[in-house]
């Protein structure tokens, strides 16, 4: 009788998985929002519902089956948290954690675009294996990190992941992808104490952005220092991201000898700013911070034209709205408005955008992608080094092994600068675990009459 033959994938692990981690505790608030989508956002349109949407399937994707040979599985491995072992002619497995659908899109897109080319410049090889490319959406929020987070682990021949965008889903992601001995590589969370080893961390993360603990200090030394701003007032919204920078940022400008003359928040979802705006503007401040997101920072910025003591205000808000549909969204208002963000040049970056612009026709919808292509090469490297192959050719990944060569990582050439993934002691906050970046690859950037006629991105105007 015939059968069908069919695919097996075989994943031996050698010695026990590592104990499992305690449920996360969160210092700060529970959700990192999501960046609105860059459709149109005019003052009196109901903003879009934040209701999660309903994931997409993942694509299926078919491996030609082969036939399994037969080896000695007592050989090979002697990893503290186990193996990954590849038979010949199966792939090289890597994932995503992004968010890939609904109003965030573009900033999962942006990384994915990023992930695909690092992987097409090795051919789609390592190891002389193809490389092998899954992902699940993380919706930018907790329950979509925590649901890629279980899918990713339920799939013992992923090596490492790429992810998240969004600080609230990698927190909520964080002891499921640890604890299945996985690595995780984010492009894009910049929430501080993701590497703090006594608050969020876990074994395996790691961190190829800049931390915010670097965009507050900067961008409070430019509100000082380069604009002359002796007074500010800040509106923050109920994330991790905007209360840890808004916190930041008014204790550097403290620091550096500016007042704060009022901090407030807002709700997701909120339309009219006039209130919070009002109260921002009794004492008529030099800046208006605001580290949020689209919809809501487009109304700030649209209606803060109309409240008396914001007249000369200067806006300043993060690369929260460093999206190419905040002009068009925000109106004339957000003319000379800065923004800080990464701040990636040379002639590799230029190289880098060719390749992204020949694919797929257009610019980069974000600004996190360099940062999503050297999270991949450095796994692809972590891999291929510590890999090792019997005499009939199959491979044997140890998974703790990828993670120390990660950690190892000192002085990489990356397209965001040199990187170093080892510990580091960060002021006042501890030892930060994970953390590859520094803020050499920050720069403000001034929005100007270019982009309110289709330009983008703003120049960069003051760079570290």
């Amino acid at each position: 009788m015939k059968f069908a033959r069919a695919i097996l994938l075989t994943v031996i692990f050698f010695s026990a998985c590592a104990p499992s981690e305690q449920a996360i505790q969160t210092t700060m608030a529970e959700t990192q929002q999501a960046i609105p989508t860059d459709t149109p956002v005019p003052p009196t349109v109901t903003p879009t519902s934040t209701q999660t949407p309903t994931p997409s399937p993942t694509p299926t994707i078919t491996i030609t089956p082969s036939p399994l040979p037969t080896f000695d599985s007592s050989v090979g491995c002697t990893d503290a948290i186990g193996c990954v072992v590849i038979v010949p002619d199966e792939p090289i497995h890597i994932a995503y954690m992004l968010t890939v659908s609904g109003p965030t899109a573009f900033l999962g897109e942006d990384s994915r675009g990023a992930i695909e080319i690092a992987i097409n410049d090795r051919e789609g090889m390592l190891l002389n294996r193809k490389i092998l490319l899954t992902g699940e959406d993380s919706y930018c929020s907790p329950g979509g990190g925590a649901t890629a987070a279980a899918n990713i682990a339920a799939d013992k021949t992923i090596l490492g992941v790429v992810g998240t965008n969004c600080s609230g889903a990698a927190i909520a992601a964080m002891s499921t992808i640890s604890g299945a001995g996985l690595v995780m590589l984010s492009p894009s969370n910049t929430v501080p104490t993701l590497t703090l080893q006594k608050k969020d961390w876990r074994p395996g993360y790691f961190r190829i952005c800049h931390n915010d603990l670097y965009q507050s200090i900067f961008i409070a030394e430019f509100a000082r220092n380069q604009l002359g701003a002796s007074t500010a007032a800040t509106i923050r919204d109920n994330s991790s991201y905007s209360i840890s920078l808004q916190s930041m940022f008014v204790s550097r400008f403290q620091e550096l000898g500016g007042e704060v003359t009022y901090q407030g928040a807002i709700n997701v979802g909120d339309t009219d700013m006039r209130p919070i705006l009002t109260k921002a503007a009794e004492d008529t401040p030099d800046i208006l911070f605001f580290p949020v997101f689209e919809p809501e920072g487009s109304y700030i910025i649209i209606q803060s034209s109309e409240i008396a003591g914001l007249e000369n205000a200067t806006l300043l808000s993060t690369d929260s709205l460093m999206v190419n549909s905040l002009p068009r969204n925000s109106g004339p208002n957000v003319e000379g408005m800065y923004l800080s963000g990464p701040h990636i040049n040379g002639e590799e970056y230029d190289s880098f955008l060719r390749k992204w612009e020949a694919k797929f026709l257009e610019s980069p919808p974000s600004f996190f992608h360099a940062f999503a292509y050297d999270a991949t090469n450095i796994l692809l490297d972590a891999i291929e080094k510590v890999a090792t192959v019997d005499e009939l050719g199959n491979i044997y990944i140890g998974r703790q092994a990828i993670r120390d060569a990660i950690s190892a990582t000192k002085g990489y050439h990356g397209l965001t600068g040199s990187l170093d993934c080892g510990d580091k002691e960060l002021p006042n906050l501890g030892m930060s675990k994970g953390d590859c970046a520094t803020s050499e690859s920050l720069g403000i950037y001034e929005i100007t009459q270019n982009e309110l006629h289709g330009d983008w991105p703003p120049p960069v105007i003051y760079s570290p």
